[in-house]
């Protein structure tokens, strides 16, 4: 893993994602090494040759790129879009927390999104925000696929305890179970696990995409090469988008059978189907 410094030029900047004004990247590259990523596009815009996952460039002057109060006052801001804020790295460098803090002054709408047990070392600043929204991602309880699916995130059960002692803390919590994996990820089992300690639940779905393809279909194929026909139908041209339309109608089933809020996310190369219970 290579890790260096840099200056960046800005640290908050505009977002395509639909409810979110502002996103904060502490990091470019990421070091979790998610197979399904495809945020590997970003590689382009750097000098990078090594892998992505493989390089981690530090944006060490990213605390000091936070304009004056006045800028950001009610904005949505998102941490992070493209790269985790809570890296195993962040336990040295502190980028995110030092952004966190300069942020405080502006109450902004803030929204948490991570796979690291690293959250929780931040609820003290969190508790500080009027409006925050504090969140991790899992695609899978499965130990073993885990580990292979995103080699160096924490464990689900470490994630889950870490929104726990957010949510213990007086914080707003969700679980976004995403991405999806067809007839893999255990949509109702993580619902049942950790419908007491969530405002809501969110969900979206893998993307097949020409930079992530290769990875996903040789992860399947080691270790579910029984489910290699229907990713083929599912992705395949045209996708089955069926398929997803039965998956939502589940979700939001098992919101009523949980008595918690569902956003679901389901998009096909864009952010245009939404649904809420």
């Amino acid at each position: 893993m290579l890790i260096q410094e840099i200056e960046s030029k800005s640290i908050l900047t505009k977002s395509n994602i639909p409810s979110v004004d502002l996103v904060v990247n502490p990091y470019v590259g990421c070091e979790h090494g998610c197979i399904y990523c495809y945020a590997d596009f970003m590689k382009r815009f750097t000098d990078h040759h090594e892998p992505w996952g493989e390089f981690l460039d530090v944006k060490k002057n990213g605390p000091e790129l936070v304009k004056p109060r006045g800028h950001y006052e009610g904005k949505e801001i998102l941490f992070s879009s493209v790269t985790d804020p809570y890296l195993p790295h962040e336990r040295k460098f502190e980028v995110t927390r030092a952004i966190l803090t300069k942020l405080v002054a502006h109450q902004p709408k803030l929204s948490i999104l991570t796979k690291s047990e690293l959250v929780k070392r931040d609820i003290d600043i969190f508790k500080q925000f009027h409006n925050i929204d504090i969140a991790v991602s899992v695609s899978t309880i499965n130990i073993e696929l885990a580990k292979q699916l995103e080699p160096r995130a924490s464990l689900p059960v470490r994630r889950f305890d870490a929104l726990k002692a957010c949510k213990n803390a007086g914080l707003n919590t969700h679980v976004f179970i995403s991405p999806i994996l067809p007839y893999i990820t255990e949509i109702e089992q993580i619902m049942e696990i950790m419908a007491d300690h969530v405002k809501y639940f969110s969900f979206e779905n893998l993307n097949v995409r020409p930079n992530n393809r290769k990875r996903v279909f040789q992860f399947i194929k080691k270790n579910r090469p029984n489910l290699i026909p229907d990713y083929k139908k599912i992705y395949g041209r045209p996708p089955d988008n069926m398929f997803w339309d039965v998956i939502s109608q589940k979700i939001l089933e098992l919101g009523k059978r949980f008595k918690v809020k569902c956003q679901i996310h389901f998009h096909h190369g864009g952010f245009s189907k939404n649904k809420y219970s």
